[in-house]
């Protein structure tokens, strides 16, 4: 079957799947007034330099400060101070407390190893940064001053000299091609990485987008000039655009959008700068919803689910921490038909790949642990890593598979640049406040005697306990010898009332005072 891209706009926002054989694999979505930061180019304030924690916050003109570690400006290096000379491993560094003195600045030699931050950055001073992580929760945006501008076919790096070739190139005889010609076509004090779709692409297409970027560069430098901190310096493509450049590769046979103007949009980029694409570019007309009609939106809904089923009967259950994202397998209803380590080798090689699938529609990241079923073999063992390693190369994100260990847990990693899907459309739960679970009716009506049988009020008084229907009827019913008890012995009269609109957990008791 063939691979697409559907793309759905509306007012609101703009949601982007990539069918794979018909299978929703990728999603992204853009909302008005919420959109990615990522790819931003800013001029940024350092407000604070963390020594401890070699790092520094930038003011970029966001709600928080964002951080910038010290790897990410040791690789921007050329960007903040362009009179520098020297290789990858040693550069010359000016330490501020040595500008003012009569040594010049290329004098000073450093192991660039062992630079520390303030030797980088001062508070107050003006940076060139890019967003390389939107922010997330409590914590505000990554940046870098490591600036890279992708482009269809390639990525350029001001101030590196870095050549490469994208890892889902695999054939060595067309990366030594392509690495040839980035040597060839790189402008001086540029780094290049040739993309995934380079490798059908021609030397003047190449050239074409390498001049594109260079200008684009060029007015990013006049603009930082002419503003000050903190100020946008370059925005990056809006989604529908993103999806263009990045996902039309020779393996999408065709791009379906639902908006006539965004259609035209598309069109007439592509026709300026891939025109071999832009005959790819369809506008869908039907009457049923684009999403509704791929089946898209039953897939989004199973992808917000805890528990997903396999075929063979066996399930899994994802549950997404702040830290990180546990995978527990099970074999369910699935007994097999041989013997058990045969069973739980086919179980398991089965959840491969719903959990490789379901890592990219969720679109997972940071730390992620699968707890696969024991197995006694290590054969069997090596099967499951040499599975996850093969499904996990169609994934666009950076992974990387640890082996597995004596518990069954597979541990990985996968680049996080932007919130799951679950974040993305989901709130937490305003009635157990995220924590998946709540108090039991039972343990609320504990909890109100308790209280009750401990409050300080004088005889003849009169309470009144408001509580959620379920709880209130617990209390008038089974509870009901333990109220009067009380009553009995604090010489008291107590009112239970209903009250539909609480929380389970949540009760109110009043005096009422003849």
């Amino acid at each position: 079957m063939s691979n697409e891209l559907l793309i759905n706009v509306t007012r609101q926002e703009c949601r982007v799947a990539l069918l794979e054989g018909g299978q929703v694999v990728e999603f992204y979505i853009e909302r008005k007034g919420d959109s990615s930061y990522v790819g931003n180019i800013y001029k940024g304030k350092v407000v604070k330099v963390l020594k401890g924690m070699q790092a520094c916050f930038v003011d970029i003109g966001l709600d928080k400060a964002a951080f910038l570690y010290v790897d990410d400006i040791k690789g921007g290096i050329k960007e903040l101070y362009p009179f520098l000379e020297g290789d990858e491993e040693t550069e010359i560094i000016p330490k501020f407390e040595e500008l003012s003195k009569s040594r010049k600045p290329e004098e000073i030699k450093l192991d660039f190893k062992d630079i520390s931050i303030e030797e980088l950055v001062q508070e107050g001073q003006e940076i060139l940064v890019q967003v390389a992580k939107d922010p997330m929760g409590t914590k505000g945006a990554r940046v870098t001053s490591r600036i890279t501008l992708p482009g269809r076919y390639v990525v350029l790096m001001p101030g590196m000299e870095h050549i490469g070739v994208s890892r889902k190139i695999e054939d060595e005889e067309k990366r030594k091609e392509l690495k040839e010609l980035a040597a060839k076509i790189k402008p001086p004090g540029f780094g290049l990485i040739m993309r995934t779709v380079s490798e059908d692409a021609t030397e003047e297409e190449i050239q074409k987008d390498i001049d594109f970027l260079f200008l684009l560069w060029d007015n990013i430098q006049k603009k930082k000039d002419k503003t000050h901190a903190p100020s946008l310096i370059h925005s990056e493509f809006d989604l529908v655009l993103r999806s263009l450049r990045d996902f039309m590769s020779q393996n999408v046979d065709r791009m379906i959008i639902d908006s006539y103007i965004e259609w035209q949009r598309l069109k007439e980029f592509a026709q300026v700068y891939f025109p071999r694409i832009a005959d790819k570019i369809e506008l869908y007309e039907g009457e049923e919803p684009i999403f509704d009609a791929f089946g898209i939106e039953v897939d989004l809904d199973r992808a917000l689910e805890r528990k997903v089923w396999l075929k063979s009967g066996g399930y899994i259950v994802i549950d997404q921490t702040e830290a990180m994202t546990v995978i527990d397998v099970n074999t369910g209803k699935f007994v097999g038909k041989e013997n058990l380590e045969d069973t739980i080798l086919r179980t398991n090689l089965e959840a491969v790949k719903e959990i490789a699938y379901q890592i990219r529609l969720r679109n997972l990241g940071g730390i992620i642990l699968i707890d696969f079923i024991d197995m006694e073999k290590e054969e069997n063992k090596q099967k499951i890593i040499n599975a996850m390693t093969e499904v996990m190369k169609k994934d666009r994100a950076k992974t990387t598979i640890y082996n597995i260990t004596e518990l069954g847990i597979v541990q990985m990693t996968r680049k996080r640049t932007r919130e799951s899907l679950e974040h993305i459309l989901c709130d937490s739960c305003p009635y157990c406040e995220g924590k998946g679970r709540v108090k039991s009716i039972r343990s609320v009506a504990y909890e109100i005697l308790r209280k009750l049988k401990f409050m300080t009020v004088p005889q003849g008084a009169e309470l009144t306990v408001v509580a959620n229907p379920s709880v209130a009827d617990l209390l008038t019913d089974e509870e009901r010898d333990s109220i009067e008890e009380i009553e009995n012995i604090k010489k008291i009269r107590i009112t239970i009332k209903k009250d539909s609109m609480l929380h389970q957990e949540n009760y109110s008791l009043h005096k009422n005072i003849s």
